[in-house]
């Protein structure tokens, strides 16, 4: 058996992640981890968090097995606040606790291969690594439609002219802020009309909810997902609270089924709860029971939260103002307009070695930095490497983000 099993390629990233441990320089740069770093680089535990767990500890709770469902305090929370106090949508959805986001990811693509399995999934390009992956894991067919910026921001032109092609039932798997790979994010307006074509031509919406609080602010970042709730009938939603709660190892996320009826909320429960059951069973509880802890007691988790919102807004503007002075050109500017922890540098893929070899800077192949990863000290010198990678002939001047 073992010796029929297929040669596997190497997680690419992971590879980069194993270079740069590797790279003897003192003065080598890490932009591809997707974790976010105080200015002193590190990937802190807030003290919310800390004061949760402290709790946790002295309640000494049961470890026993929980609901198939997770922690029923935490989904509750989630609805709330991905939803919105209040809001209409918080009487037709069920939430269930998942292995992180991309368990929650793996759980709704199990979920639409089961009840439309001729569906296809139009993902953005370029998008997240790992969406497509899951996808076509649980059988379902992908195919892509243009992510890109035109000279004023979002190109929704070229979102609205590539579905098209989308049949009725087809889901559309969107960023609900943040983009990954490029912070390209979609304004308002941009909003209410994606909204009104999935309406109009019947397609279902799977938003990916991973960075909530790290864009406008964490009411704000989850606009265009209330919108959507608000206008459909039938919304995915993939939520995760490793950036905004710090919780990445403790694998804390959710899955969200808004349904046109809430009668139809038992038998949706019961599917999700069936296809974790084949799964994992049930999600862990460590996390969740922090979140939950947060959710009851908001005050300095949020602070907490903002104040790492504008410290990546602070370096996307002090990078930009340092690419400036240091005449790189012109498409670098961008960044500043884009949201979130990650951006795609205007390079291809030969400058981007370079810019690992001849400058110790890593990024991935396709130009995806991690904003989020960039320490003051070295904003000056990454301005100074992308100004000198750009001066080569190989600069594509189309790519603005």
């Amino acid at each position: 058996m073992l010796a029929a099993l297929p040669i596997a390629d190497p997680d690419p990233l992971w590879a980069l992640i194993n270079a740069f441990r590797q790279d003897r320089r003192g003065d080598k740069i890490d932009l591809v981890v997707g974790v976010y770093r105080d200015a002193s680089g590190q990937t802190p535990v807030m003290r919310a968090v800390q004061d949760a767990e402290a709790r946790l500890a002295s309640a000494a709770a049961s470890k026993s097995y929980r609901a198939l469902s997770g922690n029923l305090a935490f989904n509750e929370g989630m609805s709330r606040l991905l939803l919105g106090e209040g809001a209409e949508a918080l009487d037709r959805q069920c939430t269930i606790q998942t292995v992180g986001g991309t368990g929650a990811l793996r759980v709704l693509a199990d979920f639409i291969a089961l009840v439309s399995p001729r569906a296809t999934v139009w993902n953005t390009n370029p998008g997240y690594v790992n969406h497509r992956p899951i996808m076509t894991a649980a059988g379902l067919i992908v195919r892509a439609f243009r992510w890109q910026e035109n000279e004023t921001g979002p190109d929704i032109d070229a979102v609205v002219a590539d579905l098209e092609e989308a049949r009725r039932g087809d889901v559309v798997l969107l960023h609900g802020c943040c983009h990954n790979p490029t912070g390209i994010d979609p304004t308002s307006e941009q909003w209410r009309r994606l909204a009104m074509l999935c309406k109009e031509r019947g397609l279902i919406p799977l938003i990916d909810m991973a960075y909530q609080g790290f864009g406008d602010g964490i009411e704000q970042d989850a606009a265009g997902l209330r919108h959507f709730a608000q206008e459909l009938d039938t919304v995915l939603v993939a939520a995760s609270c490793s950036k905004n709660m710090g919780l990445y190892c403790e694998r804390t996320g959710a899955a969200m089924v808004i349904a046109p009826e809430r009668n139809l909320l038992g038998n949706i429960r019961a599917t999700l709860e069936r296809i974790t059951r084949a799964n994992y069973s049930m999600p862990p509880e460590h996390g969740a029971a922090i979140a939950a802890h947060l959710f009851e007691s908001p005050g300095m988790w949020l602070s907490e939260l903002e104040a790492s919102r504008r410290r990546v807004a602070e370096i996307r503007r002090d990078l930009t103002a340092a690419l400036a002075r240091c005449g790189a050109p012109e498409t670098f500017q961008a960044l500043r307009r884009q949201k979130g922890m990650f951006s795609l540098l205007p390079l291809d893929q030969r400058q981007m070695s370079r810019l690992r070899e001849d400058f110790g800077v890593y990024g991935t192949a396709n130009g995806r930095i991690n904003i989020a990863g960039l320490l003051p000290r070295d904003i000056e010198r990454l301005a100074t490497a992308l100004r000198a990678v750009s001066s080569s002939p190989y600069l594509i001047h189309a790519r603005a983000g």
